[in-house]
């Protein structure tokens, strides 16, 4: 166990006083974690852990603010993939009404309407394996349009070659989202049409093209807690820690394999948000899919435990969000200012 956790371990278990020690201990910015010493922050008594990840917030992030962006799927459905947990997947019925990609026009609505609500980051994804070349001039296009709105632009299109992210990135693309899903092992339970080390491949393409890395994963697809510690270890290990984490609480929809999983305690949602936050403290860390089904308490313990992004609207690319006027009654009730 890492000096650290010892230390925090030891005085957690030998003080006689009812009263908690303050823990102060220095988590630099790491690139070696290991499962053991992962899995020993997970067991720390809750309080300590938020107090710990709330700590590394306030080091490295404005704690009542909020960084919002909005998702738009600009292409929906028959995707090849047979990802477990996805409407999209042309492997599964789920009554998903598909559509081609879309026009511009219709997408620079999209962004205006999300600039105005006061989004300001426009993510765009498109359910495709990988983006094909003949694509690549239309979404460049797509990309110019919106970026010239003034929003920041995202996009997820799937597997992506070095030379179209260096397009993307010349056309003004500012992040890539190309989330990992589970821990390599867990992965192959969820996915079989497409490997990890794809994953992976497509993420150092991103980073090498000189784009900001939005990536993250999700929870309670079944996955045990060694698990999420993995996922993390993977992403907080790469050369450099993505910019953008989110953490997707499964959306269980009906036709998918995983509509009857058993659903994933609250509690060690909010534990994976903080664990997070300690591994990747400079990273933003989002609150993704999943927070339709999560009370105003639930949200408030992971911005206290370091989440500090949302997506804003009522969908998800298919599958429901929190309408707008809700999060702005919750932002306000604890005093955070959405940017």
């Amino acid at each position: 166990m890492p000096y650290y956790l010892e230390r925090i371990m030891k005085e957690l278990c030998q003080t006689e006083s009812t009263e908690l020690p303050v823990l102060s201990y220095d988590f630099n910015t790491r690139h070696d974690w290991k499962v053991a010493e992962v899995e020993q922050l997970f067991v720390l008594p809750f309080s300590d852990l938020v107090f710990k990840a709330a700590e590394i917030h306030r080091q490295n992030h404005n704690p009542n603010a909020v960084q919002i962006s909005t998702l738009l799927s600009i292409k929906t459905g028959s995707c090849p993939e047979n990802c477990k947990y996805c409407p999209q997947s042309a492997h599964y019925n789920t009554g998903l009404e598909k559509s081609a990609l879309m026009e511009i026009s219709k997408i620079l609505d999209a962004a205006k309407a999300a600039k105005e609500a006061g989004a300001s980051r426009f993510c765009m994804g498109a359910a495709w394996r990988n983006l094909h070349d003949r694509d690549v001039k239309k979404i460049c296009e797509i990309v110019d349009a919106v970026k010239k709105t003034g929003l920041e632009t995202c996009m997820t299109l799937g597997m992506l070659t070095d030379s179209q992210s260096k397009k993307l990135k010349d056309a003004g693309l500012d992040y890539y989202n190309h989330n990992i899903d589970s821990s390599p092992e867990f992965y192959s339970e969820i996915i079989s049409t497409r490997s990890f080390e794809d994953r992976l491949n497509t993420l150092k393409n991103v980073r090498e093209a000189g784009l900001n890395v939005c990536s993250g994963g999700i929870v309670g697809m079944g996955e045990m807690r060694e698990d999420r510690a993995k996922m993390l270890i993977v992403l907080a290990n790469l050369p450099k820690h993505p910019e953008s984490v989110p953490i997707n609480m499964l959306v269980k929809v009906k036709g998918t394999p995983l509509e009857k999983v058993e659903d994933l305690d609250q509690f060690e949602f909010v534990r994976t948000i903080a664990v997070a936050r300690i591994m990747m403290p400079k990273s933003v860390v989002r609150l993704s899919a999943g927070r339709e089904n999560m009370n105003e308490q639930t949200q408030a313990l992971c911005f206290l435990a370091g989440a500090n992004s949302i997506f804003y609207g009522e969908k998800l690319l298919t599958t429901s969000n929190p309408e707008m006027e809700r999060d702005r009654r919750l932002f306000e009730k604890l005093g955070i200012a959405g940017k």
